[in-house]
């Protein structure tokens, strides 16, 4: 990325969806198009991403139902991983497993101690269409897992259980943004 645009830097803002609007709770269907519409779509999660301080977001959370993330995140060790995967599938999530803070963009404001593997693989696609293989630990390992997850229409909330989803539960509907459901 060095010699190459910023990511996001052509993008707009959208607006997120938060956790209440169904199409957080709808499996993404996979892009067929790699287009310049797809090209735009990756600029302005970025661009999105970026603006609510995240460090990834998926295409469901500004409301389009596509297979598509985009990550700004360090590993464990402070490494920092930049990019996106259209069309990705978790073929690997090892490992041990660790409760960790995990938060959502769509959940503005929340977190919970989350149960992650410490190690992910993610194999899908670039913006034009070349295989790309993402491979994390840590933090970024929990990273890629939550973002796969949004795409088959799942959030962090539903990996809790007992008094910590209830915990959860409660700030949700005491959180300002909450329309109640």
């Amino acid at each position: 990325m060095r010699h190459g645009s910023i990511p996001g830097a052509r993008g707009r803002v959208r607006p997120l969806t938060l956790l209440g609007d169904a199409a957080l709770r709808e499996p993404c269907r996979d892009v067929t198009d790699f287009g310049p519409g797809l090209a735009a779509l990756v600029e302005d999660l970025f661009a999105t991403m970026y603006a609510a301080r995240g460090v990834g977001l998926a295409a469901n959370q500004v409301g389009v139902p596509l297979r598509v993330f985009v990550y700004d995140c360090p590993d464990d060790e402070d490494v920092r991983h930049l990019g996106h995967v259209v069309n990705p599938r978790l073929v690997e999530a090892d490992g041990v497993v660790i409760r960790g803070p995990e938060g959502c963009l769509s959940l503005p404001g929340l977190e919970a101690g989350t149960e992650r593997y410490d190690h992910a693989v993610v194999e899908g696609r670039t913006v034009t269409g070349e295989p790309v293989t993402v491979h994390g630990t840590g933090f970024f390992a929990r990273c890629l897992q939550h973002e796969c997850d949004h795409l088959e229409g799942e959030i962090y909330a539903d990996r809790l259980t007992g008094w910590r989803h209830r915990k959860l539960m409660r700030q949700v509907s005491r959180a300002s943004w909450h329309r109640g459901s």
